[in-house]
Formats: C-alpha cells, sequence, structure tokens
C-alpha cells in the first residue's frame, strides 16, 4: 500500500441494524478495491472484518475492525462498527474519529431500530452520511415504500441519488439519477446501459428535482436553469457536496453488497461527497502543561497528535493501538509522548491494519488511520503528540454499566487467570467494568446487556482458555437504626495479674452521615486518651449489623459517661465495651435494613412512555420527571437496585429493542417492612 496525503483520505463507519450486511459491503467494497481476490462470507466464516473466533460462531460483528480500501487514487479507511447496541464503546470511538458515515438499511425489513439509533448519533456529532439500501434483491422489496419510510424516520433531507431497475431475482442494477447513467449487472460486474424507456419519467423527474434544489444556491445557476443551460457537472456536484457535508441533504443509494450492485458507485459518491479530513472544523484539546485550550489543523506541518480510538489484544503480539492521526505525520522510529500520562515512547513498529492483517508502512500522514504494537502503556482514550507541543484530546466518555453478573471459574486453579484475563481484555473493551465485592465475596463484571458480557466471557474463553459459571449479582444491604436509645456497656475481666475494665454509657441515635462520633463526658468519668478506643470499637462492631450481617450505617453515638480503673482499664477494654453499648442498645433502638437506591435515565421512544412508567411502579420506582432529547422521551427515576437487577433485558422486550437506559447510585434507603424477613432469611443461608 502507498503512503496517502490528507486530501486523498476519506475516514468513514460503516454502520445499521444487527444483520443489515454491514460485514457483506465490506467484502464487497474490498473486493472492488482488488485488496481481495474473492469475497468472503459471513457464513463460511472467512471475512477480513470479522476475524475474531467469538464473531465467526455468533455469524456477527462483536468489535470495531478497520478497513482500508483503495480506491482510483483514494484511500478510503472503512470502519465496520457492530450493530448491536451494546458495543456502544465501539460505535461512540468511531464517531470520534471519522468524518463521514455509510449507514445500511435492510431494503426486506425498512428502517429498524438500530437503524435509528445509530442515524441519531450520526446527526448528534453533525458527520454526513450516505444511506445504502442494500438486499435489493431480496422478496418483497418495494423501493418506494423503504424511501418512504426513510423520510419518514429519518427526515425529509434523504434524497434518492439511485432509483432500482428490477425487484427480486429481477433486480438488475439502478440509474444514477445524477450523471443520468444505467448501471447494470451482468452477473460478475456492472457496466453502464442507456436508461429504459419506462424508468426515465421517474428518472427525469429525481434528476430535475435535484438540479432545481442545485439551481437555487445561486443566482448565476439560476439564471443557467431558467434560460435552459445545462449547469455544468463540477458546479453540481460542488453544490451536493456543500449540502452533504452540511447535513441539508442525505443521499440515499441501492444495491446488493453480496452481489456487488452499487458498489463503485457509492465508492465514488463517498470520494465526491464526503470530506478530506481537513476540511471541517480544528480539532479542539488542552495544553498538556498549561490545561489552556488548543486547536489542531488535520496538516502535515502542525506539530505531530493522534488519538487512540481502539486497542485490541493479540495473543502474539500483544496490545494493537490503533490511532487517528490528527496533525503532523507519523513514521517508524519517532519519539512520542503519552501527553495525558507524560510518558515517552519510541514508535519500533508502525503498520495499517486491515481486520487482522498488518501492512507495514513507513510515513503516515495526517488524518490517517495507523496501528501501533508491543509499546506498554497505551490505552484506548490516550493522546500520543510531539513532546514540544504537547497536547490532550478529551476521551470519549464510557458509558456506565446496567447490567452486573458475578463470576467464579469453573476450576479451582482457574481463580489467579481470570483477574489476568480480565484485564487484557478489559484493554480491548473499557465499556465493561471489573469490580471485586468485598461484603458479598463476589467478582462482579458490569457490561451493556448480556449480549456484551457474553462476549467478554467468550473471549475469556477462546483467548486465555478460562471458563467461569456465572450467578446473580447479590445486593449489598445496610443496616440502621430508627430510635434513639442510651445504653451502656461495661468490659470486666479479673483472672489473676493485670484485670480488664471499661464502662460506658453511648447515645445512639439517627443520622444523615455514615458515621458520627462524639463525647460528652463532665469530669473525667472516661479518660480522653480512650475516647479513639470507643470509636473504633464501634466502627468495628457495625461492620457487621445485628440482622442480617451488614454493615451499619447512619448512626451518631456520643459518649456521655462512664468509669474506668487506674490500673486495670486499657484501649481493648473500652473498645469491647463500646461494643456491648451497642449490643445492649440494639433491644429497644429498632434496627431496620437500608437498600441502595439508583436514578435511572430510561431513553424511550413516545409510544413507550405510558409502559415504561407503569413497569417503573411495578418496581417501586419513583418517577421524578421527563425530558425531550433527539425526538426521545427520557424518564427519571429512582428506584431499588434490587428491581432492576436485569432491567437491561426486560426494557429491551418492552420496547422492542428502543429503550435504553443509565444508572446511577445514589443513596440508602429504609427496606419495606415486609421484605425485611425475606431479606434476612436468604442472606443468613
Amino acid at each position: 500500500m502507498k503512503e496517502y496525503t490528507t486530501k486523498e483520505i476519506r475516514n468513514i463507519a460503516i454502520l445499521g441494524h444487527q444483520g443489515s450486511g454491514k460485514t457483506s459491503i465490506s467484502e464487497a467494497l474490498l473486493y472492488v478495491g482488488k485488496a481481495i481476490d474473492k469475497k468472503g462470507e459471513v457464513e463460511r466464516k472467512n471475512t477480513v472484518s470479522d476475524y475474531l473466533v467469538e464473531e465467526q460462531t455468533k455469524q456477527t460483528s462483536l468489535s470495531l475492525s478497520v478497513i482500508p480500501v483503495e480506491w482510483e487514487d483514494y484511500k478510503l479507511n472503512f470502519i465496520d462498527v457492530p450493530g448491536s447496541d451494546e458495543f456502544i464503546g465501539d460505535l461512540s470511538q468511531a464517531l470520534e474519529v471519522v468524518k463521514g458515515a455509510v449507514i445500511l438499511i435492510d431494503a426486506s425489513k425498512g428502517v429498524e431500530v438500530g437503524t435509528e439509533r445509530v442515524w441519531n448519533e450520526v446527526r448528534k456529532r453533525h458527520i454526513p452520511a450516505i444511506l445504502y439500501v442494500n438486499k435489493m434483491d431480496k422478496e418483497n422489496v418495494k423501493f418506494e415504500e423503504v424511501l418512504e419510510e426513510i423520510r419518514e424516520k429519518l427526515g425529509k433531507k434523504a434524497v434518492p441519488f439511485c432509483w432500482p431497475i428490477g425487484h427480486q431475482d429481477d433486480f438488475e442494477g439502478f440509474v444514477n439519477v445524477i450523471d443520468m447513467k444505467a448501471r447494470i449487472y451482468d452477473g460478475t460486474d456492472c457496466h453502464d446501459e442507456e436508461i429504459w424507456e419506462e424508468k426515465k419519467p421517474k428518472v427525469d423527474e429525481l434528476h430535475n428535482m435535484i438540479i432545481e434544489s442545485v439551481a437555487e444556491t445561486s443566482e448565476e445557476l439560476l439564471d443557467l436553469y431558467l434560460s435552459g443551460e445545462e449547469i455544468p457537472e463540477d458546479k453540481v456536484k460542488q453544490v451536493l457536496r456543500n449540502g452533504i457535508i452540511q447535513g441539508e441533504l442525505t443521499p440515499v443509494v441501492v444495491g446488493s453488497a453480496t452481489k456487488t450492485i452499487g458498489i463503485k458507485t457509492m465508492l465514488n459518491m463517498l470520494i465526491d461527497y464526503l470530506p478530506a479530513p481537513d476540511e471541517l472544523s480544528p480539532l479542539t484539546g488542552k495544553d498538556a502543561k498549561t490545561g489552556e485550550k488548543l486547536t489542531r489543523l488535520t496538516h502535515d506541518d502542525e506539530p505531530f497528535s493522534a488519538y487512540v480510538f481502539k486497542t485490541t489484544v493479540d495473543p502474539f503480539m500483544g496490545a494493537i493501538n490503533i490511532l487517528k492521526i490528527n496533525s503532523g505525520t507519523m513514521k517508524v522510529g519517532q519519539e512520542v509522548i503519552i501527553s495525558n500520562k507524560g510518558e515517552s515512547k519510541k514508535i519500533s513498529n508502525l503498520f495499517a491494519l486491515r481486520g487482522k492483517n498488518q501492512i507495514q508502512i513507513d510515513l503516515f500522514h495526517a488524518g490517517d488511520m495507523a496501528a501501533v504494537a508491543k509499546i506498554d502503556g497505551i490505552e484506548t482514550g490516550d493522546t500520543l503528540t510531539d513532546s514540544k507541543s504537547p497536547i490532550i484530546y478529551e476521551p470519549v466518555k464510557i458509558p456506565t454499566p446496567v447490567i452486573y453478573i458475578a463470576v467464579h471459574p469453573k476450576h479451582q486453579n482457574d481463580e489467579d487467570k481470570i483477574s489476568m484475563a480480565l484485564h487484557r481484555i478489559n484493554q480491548e473493551d473499557p465499556t465493561f467494568e471489573i469490580k471485586r465485592n468485598k461484603e458479598t465475596s463476589q467478582l462482579l463484571l458490569g457490561g451493556q446487556g448480556m449480549t456484551h458480557l457474553a462476549y467478554v466471557l467468550e473471549r475469556m474463553k477462546t483467548m486465555f482458555k478460562v471458563d467461569v459459571d456465572i450467578d446473580d449479582q447479590k445486593i449489598v444491604y445496610r443496616e440502621t437504626i430508627k430510635k434513639s436509645v442510651q445504653a451502656e456497656g461495661k468490659h470486666k475481666k479479673q483472672s489473676g495479674g493485670a484485670g480488664q475494665f471499661g464502662h460506658v454509657w453511648i447515645k445512639f441515635e439517627p443520622s444523615r452521615e455514615i458515621f458520627e462520633f462524639e463525647e460528652d463526658v463532665f469530669g473525667g468519668a472516661v479518660p480522653r486518651n480512650y475516647f479513639p478506643a470507643v470509636e473504633k470499637g464501634l466502627l468495628e462492631t457495625f461492620e457487621h449489623g445485628p440482622l442480617a450481617g451488614f454493615p451499619v450505617i447512619n448512626i451518631k453515638a456520643t459518649l456521655y459517661d462512664g468509669s474506668y480503673h487506674q490500673v486495670d482499664s486499657n484501649e481493648l477494654s473500652f473498645k469491647l465495651a463500646a461494643a456491648l453499648a451497642f449490643k445492649d442498645a440494639i433491644k429497644t433502638c429498632q434496627p431496620t435494613i437500608l437498600e441502595p437506591i439508583v436514578k435511572v435515565e430510561v431513553t424511550i421512544k413516545d409510544q413507550f412512555v405510558g409502559d415504561v412508567m407503569g413497569d417503573m411502579n411495578k418496581r417501586r420506582g419513583r418517577v421524578l420527571g421527563m425530558n425531550q432529547a433527539d425526538g426521545y422521551q427520557v424518564v427519571i427515576a429512582e428506584v431499588p437496585e434490587a428491581e432492576i437487577v436485569k432491567y437491561a433485558i426486560d426494557l429491551k422486550a418492552m420496547t422492542q429493542g428502543s429503550g435504553s437506559f443509565s444508572r446511577e447510585f445514589i443513596k440508602y434507603e429504609e427496606v419495606p417492612h415486609n421484605l425485611i424477613d425475606k431479606i434476612v432469611e436468604a442472606y443468613k443461608k
């Protein structure tokens, strides 16, 4: 592969609902670009982008991959992004580094939940996109209905740049409405033909509509149009290009990835209509030394900077970091720093990735995508920069987990392997969380859904040979008291030699703080040097509450009286006396159980608001309000964590896969009285 300058590069995400044909179109793009001699097939498990064992087994993309394609002296860096909404991390990272998108729509299914989801993400970031209506050769395809649905759900700015010829098995190609050429598939390739007479009225109508829109953008073009003269092709393309980049129109093209129909036309449109890396706004970051705002133009003569948007772990190569060069150039032997960490590194192994295949290239220009390997310390979200002018780019915000499972090894001797395996996979995918809960003795994995967590577990098994069993997450409750009481604690022990004596009176009362300790002792009834021992004795006692052994919180303890012995008193005696005082208080202070409450923000379509709010009430949740965002409703509620352990699964079922939510722990609240005995019984087992 040769070097490509910034103007010759396009960075494009391939997006769509799961199963819309993203991997198949990647194969078609590679085949047309002559990067491969024969197209792979998902069913045959031999595609370039789905190279992981887990992807081949499930026959679906589970991790983003970079697919550079050379076409007409341009290099198009495609990023094949998983269609499942549970891989939101890869989608967010990909959209951080591209300046264009191809959104696939399955012609036999129309606009699906995943189509709307990626469309909204693209619009939010003002990324220009082309809609590719795939699988036009499938049964029951009615293009005009699909187009109407596109315009209804994705906006009226969608404009057909192609019109299909034939349908189902007779789908032969399309008319390019812009240059008025018919592209017909002959079984192996597409070639130009004259437009069929019966297609001419519709195609002329669309062509004239587009040309009229072009003419209205300037007086000069309008004069040409009104006088009946032809507007030059380069002028038409320039106006359309500006409209697409500014989001004022979205081209719709048609084809079949498996038959390689529409691929060349789309490649040409991506070059003609999508921006080069240096054409949009400068990138912003902050000065690594001063924290002040900095900007970088995507030019070779700017100081070097790059953003790491993906890390993959290879059993032999170790970590491979994929990055987008935001400014300057990158070459083998270059000294760089990880500016957000202040660490210096030398680039010794530099290449382009195509799936898992490495293509050695010694020099990359601004705007290109490159990969480095065997450099410790580089992680997804890091910024690599020139040491003389270090900039830090804001890393993509990582979504918090919405579901947790507990894991433990099937084989005892795999205990140590689990942590190592999870840490390595976490380098690849920072959107899942690993945490050890000391109270429940569970190792918890948090992720974006069960598909996401299943992928992590499968990766552990195939790459690190570690097999685990899974359990439900145990809820971490707390205990507290509801009533203020005064209690006495006296520890006295005499067994020859030095004795033990500690005597305290303590007032226990509910508090908003986790724990408060005060002393109000008069006349030296308890010497000051024993106060810390009393406090420590209470803290140790509160580690295991009286009802089910949960930690005790929200208590204020005031030491107000007691007595001591000049010889037998010591710190241990007063620690034990404090514990006895709380044991005495339990009889009358009305101990109770507290449960964790989380704040959830549930993003749903209007039609599901009633169902979601009704369901939230059944889960003992309190709806606090609703906001509108990007055509969706956001229901904000507080709900007990115990009631949403598997909410990620339930919400998908309730909203036909379109709902999503975030969660955040906010406080503990008392459990309803009728549930306390059940919780105590479960945990005492």
